[in-house]
């Protein structure tokens, strides 16, 4: 058993293309009008394990039962990856992670099985 008080934050990669970069702005402008987050910069191509353009939004645990729901409800058809930060990124991005819309392939061979490799 894991315990989720391991669970120091969570991260949410917004992906997107050309055709969907101006709903993903959208819903950038949306989140920070309504959530204390921190605000990842804009990746228009694919970096670390992720296979396209994304941002990331940052956020603490006590937001998890706010923000997850207002991301499944207006992600305006955008895949989004929701996972936690345990200090296990392998794991945090693959087997405790959770998808809206397409599962992207990520680049797991090089995400470190713990955060003190």
């Amino acid at each position: 058993m894991i315990d989720p008080a391991r669970i120091t934050e969570y991260h949410a990669h917004i992906y997107y293309d050309a055709v969907s970069r101006e709903r993903a702005a959208q819903l950038r402008a949306w989140i920070q009008e309504r959530f204390d987050v921190r605000m990842g910069r804009w990746h228009d191509i694919p970096v670390g394990p992720h296979p396209t353009a994304m941002y990331q939004i940052a956020f603490t645990p006590d937001q998890f039962p706010t923000l997850a729901p207002f991301l499944m409800m207006n992600r305006m058809g955008l895949t989004v990856l929701l996972h936690p930060e345990s200090g296990r990124p392998r794991d945090d991005h693959t087997l405790n992670a959770m998808w809206m819309g397409e599962i992207l392939p990520l680049r797991t061979s090089i995400l470190r099985e713990t955060d003190a490799e």
